[in-house]
């Protein structure tokens, strides 16, 4: 049975027997044969002594050897070399090595070396080089790098854009790479930004919320882990400090939906407003199985616990929320990261005003960006993740808030798809 090499042989070896034919020739072998050719060794007996056969090493000294003096001295003699006039640079051992004047002048114009060193220095050289470029024929590669470009200004990642195009054959690393080198006339910076992370100051010690024991974080956890799981994370997101309306996200951890409801102001009021009207739409069973349970923070638009609660067809309560510690905000981090697949379409810093949003461009941003392909859903968007979950649910929720799910070729997850459906229904840029 054959076995990779340990610390006893060379690396990289394979061993069946005695036979080492197809390993790669490494630097032992290169000095060994180095070696041989300076005790004027015959091919077959190096070859034996490395466990190569003797094509590959009269092949690897005519590959590898270099010229010995003059201007080209360490430079690749070409394969046929012109004006040889010594018949041992023509057959075995294709080299002066080995010869009786080969530390001193013979008179010769054309000498000729094998050295280890050089020898490896060009084959790791050449290996090296193999690696470089695209391995795609032109056309092909033309044809790849505009679907890629369309799908990298539209907003999407590397990693989506491999998951809906297996077709293209290539991983996110190999995007990122071909990015760095400016293979289809992008760079880095086109991407979506990545994540970065910088060390946090100390956190204070952590206060439980003031709406009492039993709707805190440490209840919240208390519960069993098939109701955590599917929980809802509720918050708020703020467009310019001076803005009345602002955006409410319910944040649906099953499957990473996020449907944004638009409030005219951010008040407790409006928040079990905005809710009533969704469960009046939806209908209140399909609310509840989504919205059951609800962890948010402790803003002041949700202190009215009661109002959120209560149902808008009247009787049982329509959910159970509970309560972040104070300043905690990462104990629903989940809401709070997937706020960035929000920012691509409305950025912080452009200018944005929310006062100008519509329900209509909140349908649109809800419908895109809840249609893009995730990873960590196995390459399913989150609408066609609960739609694989609950189909009731999903189609009364799609129905109440105007979502749609949008075919990925058709995805546009940037602030210049808001703008082009505005100006499609008569309105003006929002930045």
């Amino acid at each position: 049975m054959g076995m990779r090499c340990g610390s006893n042989l060379r690396e990289g070896a394979i061993v069946d027997g005695d036979n080492r034919a197809y390993c790669r020739i490494d630097k032992a072998d290169r000095e060994a044969i180095q070696n041989g050719l300076g005790k004027r060794k015959g091919c077959r007996e190096i070859a034996r002594s490395i466990g190569r056969s003797p094509a590959a090493v009269t092949e690897e000294v005519r590959r590898h050897r270099t010229w010995k003096d003059g201007e080209r001295r360490g430079e690749i003699v070409p394969a046929d070399p012109e004006d040889v006039s010594c018949s041992h640079l023509l057959r075995w051992p294709w080299t002066c090595n080995g010869c009786t004047a080969y530390t001193r002048k013979c008179g010769r114009r054309q000498r000729m070396e094998y050295k280890a060193a050089l020898a490896q220095a060009a084959s790791e050289k050449t290996r090296s080089e193999s690696r470089r470029g695209i391995n795609r024929r032109e056309e092909d590669f033309e044809r790849i790098a505009f679907e890629i470009r369309s799908a990298i200004l539209d907003g999407k990642s590397p990693e989506q854009i491999c998951l809906a195009k297996p077709h293209l054959g290539l991983a996110p690393s190999t995007l990122y790479r071909w990015a760095e080198r400016g293979y289809f006339s992008m760079s880095p910076m086109d991407f979506r930004r990545r994540v970065g992370y910088r060390p946090r100051k100390g956190q204070s010690e952590r206060r439980p919320t003031s709406h009492g024991e039993e709707r805190s974080y440490a209840a919240f956890c208390a519960l069993p882990e098939e109701q955590r799981a599917r929980a809802c994370e509720m918050d708020t997101v703020l467009g310019k400090a001076r803005d009345e309306q602002c955006l409410l996200t319910l944040f649906l951890r099953p499957c990473k939906v996020q449907p944004v409801l638009l409030l005219p102001k951010k008040a407790s009021g409006a928040v079990a407003s905005a809710l009533d009207s969704l469960e009046r739409a939806m209908g209140k069973h399909p609310f509840k199985r989504l919205f059951g349970i609800i962890l948010t923070d402790n803003g002041v638009e949700f202190a009215d616990t009661a109002a959120i609660e209560a149902s808008a067809f009247g009787g049982d309560a329509r959910c159970k929320v509970y309560y972040c510690d104070v300043r905690a905000s990462q104990q629903k981090g989940a809401c709070e990261r997937n706020h960035v697949e929000l920012r691509k379409m409305l950025p912080k810093r452009r200018g944005i005003s929310f006062d100008e949003l519509t329900e209509k461009d909140c349908s649109f941003v809800m419908s895109h960006v809840n249609s893009q392909p995730r990873p960590s859903l196995m390459g399913m968007s989150p609408l066609g993740m609960l739609r694989a979950a609950d189909e009731e649910a999903r189609d009364a929720l799609c129905a109440a808030l105007g979502m749609e799910e949008i075919p990925f070729d058709a995805l546009a997850l940037t602030l210049d798809a808001v703008n082009a459906q505005r100006a499609e229904r008569g309105l003006g840029p929002l930045a």
